[in-house]
């Protein structure tokens, strides 16, 4: 999996995480951003941020199946992902 393929499957985590304002609530409470800041790194591309969304989704694993289903991916996808982008901000 390539950066940019990674980046797509977190920017898809993302956007199904905002879609579900519960889960989007435990996910700012949990990393202390704010909507502004969360809005201008993901517009920004933000490693660091899009790892997060992926590790939230990891580490619950409701929230995983729930967006798997949504993007229609498998479910080790997101862990993969996770680990390219990690690689990658450590460049």
């Amino acid at each position: 999996m390539t950066v940019e393929e990674a980046q797509t499957v977190a920017l898809q985590a993302l956007a199904h995480l905002a879609s579900e304002p519960e889960a989007l609530d435990r996910f700012l409470a949990l990393t202390g951003i704010e909507p502004q800041e969360l809005a201008a790194k993901a517009r920004a591309g933000d490693t660091a941020l899009l790892s997060a969304v992926l590790q939230h989704y990891l580490n619950f694993e409701p929230d995983l199946i729930a967006f798997c289903n949504a993007a229609m991916v498998k479910p080790t996808l997101p862990a993969l992902a996770a680990r390219v982008l990690g690689e990658a901000g450590h460049d």
